[in-house]
């Protein structure tokens, strides 16, 4: 994919993969995009899984906190990270997977994020859905909602760029003052006394806010790449996206201490305050540019496999499909399972893509061609990850967490609360890949 063939003069994301894309977003613009990207709907009810980790008793207030904190910073560098090779290179962020493994492997990372974009974006017109129908106490019915929401989603897709714009000047100044008041009125009553805490599953915790912080590395690139310098992605995301995210969670931790840890009644808490309504319309309206990245990383997830295709089209279908989709959605049954599996694939894909960038082939240039060679062992380290992620957080899902529990058996592989399914993977894949530049370049020397 060399990009070649000159841009007319606009500020708007290029159409097709092989053109030049502007240099247009400044830092206080990524900053407003990631910061808005922090704060969500599903943070105020995923706060749970910190809380309360699966098979875990719920942690302690400073446990939720710390998780919280520690999960969303490490996560976020990831995102910053993978962030900087499409700062760098201005390519899409699946494009730049064809200088890791080459131009057919890629193929593999990209019809991953392109399953894990949809239901990303499914999720959060549901989110939608939901808000809409609290603040409504149930007289808006959810199909309309959810069509209106996919359109405008689907429009937002069309025109990434100018959306990033009107974020900055406009709905991030309206998001922090609602979380503002939110929190102001939350803590002006004491938390109600939590008994039968442990810190047992402190690092399961870490991993549920770390996968959601790092469902965004492999979206990052599509928007960094707009960006005027290396230097001002890489802070902008740290800072706007950590930042928002450990103030959403922390605020849905306290949200749901008051309501009994029940997620299905965490908004009556918002919606409990004085003109709590107004505040919370105004979270449940931004949550459309949750579901308007998804679409927009979808549709150049699809230009990395169609790259002469209108990226306009492919949004539009895109935006359509998880409409269609959401329409018979209507709960969050299986969330965090599927928090865990984006993690186990993301995380040490991670990995391998920032050590082989800045440390193996891509100091001397990826090439990102529609014809680069295969290069099939750079699968091996994430696969390494990917299987030292399962061993140790094998999930939720029966069939499939059984199956990892017989390795742990056979490989005598007991995670205890030191064991972060997420960190270990990431080590692991990266050291791996380590090995794989050294071994790489000595053969080339000789």
């Amino acid at each position: 994919m060399t990009i070649i063939r000159p841009r007319r003069r606009t500020d708007e994301a290029p159409l097709v993969l092989t053109t030049e894309p502007p240099r247009s977003l400044s830092f206080a613009d990524q900053t407003a995009f990631w910061a808005n990207l922090g704060v969500s709907l599903i943070g105020f009810t995923g706060a749970v899984y910190v809380l309360q980790p699966a098979g875990h008793p719920q942690l302690p207030i400073l446990g939720a906190l710390l998780a919280t904190i520690l999960g969303t910073v490490l996560g976020t560098g990831m995102v910053v990270a993978a962030g900087a090779v499409g700062a760098r290179t201005g390519a899409p962020a699946m494009a730049n997977f064809r200088g890791l493994f080459g131009t057919k492997l890629s193929y593999l990372p990209t019809l991953a994020n392109i399953v894990q974009c949809i239901g990303w974006g499914v999720f959060e017109l549901t989110v939608i859905a939901g808000g809409v129908l609290a603040l409504t106490h149930g007289r808006v019915a959810h199909a309309p909602v959810i069509i209106a929401a996919g359109v405008l989603c689907t429009a937002m897709s069309i025109w990434p760029l100018r959306v990033l714009h009107i974020l900055r000047r406009y709905v991030t100044v309206a998001v922090a003052i609602s979380m503002l008041y939110f929190t102001v009125q939350l803590l002006r009553n004491p938390l109600p006394p939590v008994h039968g805490t442990s810190w047992s599953g402190f690092f399961p915790g870490v991993d549920t806010a770390l996968a959601v912080a790092v469902s965004f590395v492999p979206l990052a690139a599509d928007y960094t790449r707009h960006a005027r310098s290396a230097r001002a992605a890489s802070g902008a995301a740290m800072l706007g996206y950590s930042v928002a995210q450990t103030w959403c969670y922390l605020l849905g931790v306290v949200a749901l201490i008051q309501v009994g840890c029940d997620p299905n009644r965490i908004f009556d808490t918002f919606l409990g305050v004085g003109a709590g309504w107004v505040f919370f319309a105004i979270l449940v309206l931004r949550e459309s540019d949750q579901s308007f990245a998804n679409v927009y990383s979808t549709a150049m997830s699809l230009q990395n496999l169609l790259p002469r295709v209108d990226r306009r089209i492919l949004a539009g279908a895109v935006g359509a499909l998880a409409t269609v989709l959401a329409l018979g959605v209507h709960d969050f049954t299986g969330f965090s399972n599927f928090l865990l599996l984006i993690g186990s694939v993301f995380v040490p894909l991670c990995a391998v893509l920032v050590v082989d960038y800045f440390f193996g082939r891509g100091r001397r240039g990826w090439n990102l061609d529609d014809n680069a060679p295969a290069r099939p062992f750079m699968l091996l380290p994430w696969l390494l990850g990917f299987a030292v992620y399962q061993l140790l957080n094998p999930g939720s899902i029966s069939w499939w967490a059984q199956l990892w529990m017989h390795a742990q058996n056979a490989l005598d592989v007991h995670p205890g609360w030191w064991s972060s399914a997420s960190l270990f993977s990431f080590v692991v894949a990266g050291l791996a890949t380590g090995v794989l530049v050294l071994a790489e370049r000595r053969f080339a020397r000789a």
